[in-house]
């Protein structure tokens, strides 16, 4: 397995839609281990294969407290939702920071597994959230288009300050 690196806002690979996954096979499980792999070094619980710079519908979430609950979710895609929550939110693309995000409270998704078995199944919670969140990521869209212009703006100055300042470190 390797670690991959993980595009950071405001890249402007993390706008781009995945195209579907016509086959699964070796390169599509290689892609999922890794990715499983890399979020697990990062703390995450779910990674988009978009935020790795690989423009494939491919997911991976765990959110199991011991991280031994994977799911490889192969062309994901909500086909229901009901209710609305807000619920907070952090990203591995946009590090240290969280913010409320309003979201759909019930969602019935679908998804093909690494065997190519089509799935479908009814979340709520923070399942729910984040499969609403990693399939934003596969149609070019982040967490924090959810919030207001300015905190956008400032969220962007920040983050831009702090890469200005690690380039003068190293």
């Amino acid at each position: 397995m390797a670690i991959l690196d993980i595009l950071h806002f405001p890249d402007p690979n993390l706008r781009k839609k995945a195209r579907p996954v016509e086959t699964i096979d070796a390169r599509i499980k290689t892609l999922a281990s890794d990715m499983l792999e890399t979020m697990y070094k990062e703390g995450g619980i779910g990674l988009a294969a978009t935020q790795v710079n690989v423009q494939k519908r491919v997911v991976v979430i765990d959110l199991s407290e011991l991280r031994n609950e994977p799911m490889y979710l192969i062309n994901p895609e909500i086909i229901s939702s009901e209710g609305v929550e807000q619920m907070q939110e952090g990203c591995l693309s946009v590090p240290d920071y969280y913010d409320l995000v309003e979201r759909a409270e019930k969602v019935s998704f679908r998804y093909l597994n690494l065997a190519g078995e089509a799935k479908e199944v009814n979340a709520d919670g923070l399942l729910a959230v984040c499969i609403q969140h990693e399939i934003d990521h596969l149609d070019g869209k982040l967490f924090i288009d959810y919030l207001s212009p300015l905190k956008r703006q400032r969220l962007r100055k920040k983050l831009e300050k702090q890469d200005k300042l690690q380039a003068q470190i190293l």
